[in-house]
Order: C-alpha cells, then sequence, then structure tokens
C-alpha cells in the first residue's frame, strides 16, 4: 500500500511495515485489508473537504494505525483497546521521528475514534479518522466483516422468532444481525463530515436493501411470522 503524497515515503513506510506485521495477529474484520480500507476513506474524505495538507497526512497516518491493537467485540475491556492503540502509535511515531505535535494530533485522534467508547471527536482529524472507521462498517465490506465477526464468537445468524427485530429490541450480543440494527442503521447520522455522508448515502441503502431480500426469502420458508420452517 502506497502512501498518500502529503506523507513523506520514509514516514509512511516505515510505520507501514510494522503495521503489516502487527496485523497478522488481528481477526479478519480487523485485518490490514480493513485497515486500507479505512486509509483510503481518511484520504478521500481529507481531500474532498479541502483540508490543509498536513491534517491530509495526519488523518492518513492516523487510519494506518487505529488497529495496533485489538479486542474481541465482546472482550469487557472492548472499549479501551484504543487508549493502548494510541499508546503503541506514539512509540512508533516517536521512533519514526515524527513532531511531538503531530503525534499528539494522531494518537488523540485514535484514542477516541472507537464506536464503542462513544468519543466525540476534538480535531477535524479525529472526525475523518471516526467517519472513515465507520464508513467501512456499512455497505457490502461493512456486512461481509459483521459476518465475519459473527462467526468468530459463534453467534446464531439471527432470532428464528423475530429476525429482523420488529417486535423486540435488538441485542447483538446474542444474534449476529441485530448488529445491524444496534449499530449499522445508526452510523449515518453519527457521521460529521459532508463528504462521508454522501459516500454513506450509498452504502446504507445497500444495507436496507440486504435486510429486505432477507425478509423476503425467510418469508419463503415460514409457517407465519413466529415458526420458522425448512422447506421439503
Amino acid at each position: 500500500m502506497r502512501g498518500p503524497t502529503e506523507v513523506p515515503a520514509e514516514l509512511w513506510e516505515t510505520i507501514a511495515r510494522q503495521v503489516r506485521e502487527r496485523a497478522t495477529c488481528n481477526d479478519v474484520a480487523h485485518d490490514m485489508l480493513h485497515v486500507e480500507r479505512v486509509v483510503g476513506y481518511a484520504v478521500v474524505i481529507a481531500r474532498r473537504e479541502r483540508l490543509a495538507a498536513n491534517d491530509v497526512a495526519n488523518a492518513a497516518l492516523a487510519a494506518l494505525m487505529h488497529e495496533l491493537f485489538a479486542l474481541p467485540k465482546n472482550h469487557p475491556d472492548r472499549m479501551t483497546a484504543g487508549d493502548t492503540c494510541a499508546r503503541l502509535a506514539q512509540d512508533m511515531l516517536s521512533a519514526a521521528g515524527a513532531g511531538k505535535l503531530q503525534a499528539a494530533t494522531i494518537c488523540s485522534a485514535i484514542a477516541e475514534h472507537s464506536f464503542s467508547k462513544g468519543a466525540a471527536p476534538r480535531t477535524v482529524v479525529s472526525q475523518v479518522l471516526q467517519d472513515a472507521d465507520r464508513l467501512d462498517a456499512i455497505g457490502a465490506w461493512g456486512l461481509a466483516r459483521m459476518w465475519a465477526t459473527c462467526a468468530s464468537l459463534q453467534r446464531p445468524f439471527y432470532d428464528p422468532a423475530d429476525p429482523l427485530c420488529e417486535h423486540r429490541a435488538a441485542d447483538d450480543s446474542r444474534w449476529g444481525l441485530d448488529h445491524v440494527f444496534c449499530k449499522l442503521l445508526k452510523i449515518p447520522e453519527r457521521l460529521h463530515t459532508n463528504s462521508a455522508k454522501a459516500l454513506a448515502a450509498d452504502r446504507i441503502r445497500y444495507v436496507r436493501d440486504h435486510l429486505e431480500q432477507m425478509r423476503r426469502e425467510l418469508a419463503d420458508v415460514r409457517f407465519d411470522s413466529s415458526r420458522p420452517m425448512i422447506p421439503e
């Protein structure tokens, strides 16, 4: 993965090499391919928002390092993962010769980016990273990541009595598909930049179409709204 022109090539490659090594330990929903997509989103958003070159660079570097440390979705300390990741990023940036102000900006964005932490971004770089990471949670690749996580946690795909949460509160600690209702459908309203909101529109439409297709397919194999049926 080549770095954006706003980042010195030597700094980018030094950091990227370490990120690739660490990413081999991550699950497929948070692997290097995810990191690359988030970097791409971050650069696109930052440029479309006409940010200064140093902000584009910092957003790209924050995206590159935002998965240095990850915990399973069901881990009780999940919301602290961003803080640990920020500390690791600080060490990498210092060793690579990044300035203190640049490192502080990047690490602050990383510490704040997690959806589970619920932190409000304090800088434009933090806004861009949050938006970029959340865009990769919706659309085709977002759903792929959701199902991968569902499988790794060994959760059933859906509640057979009410697959689409029509008569109950969503609970993604029990059912994989409930994650759409707990998180994914809420993402567009929680984005910060106009550029990310524009990109999200198509992706959330895809998620809704996916739900409707599931509804139609389940309707073909059910006696009624509460009893699932396996066709002969």
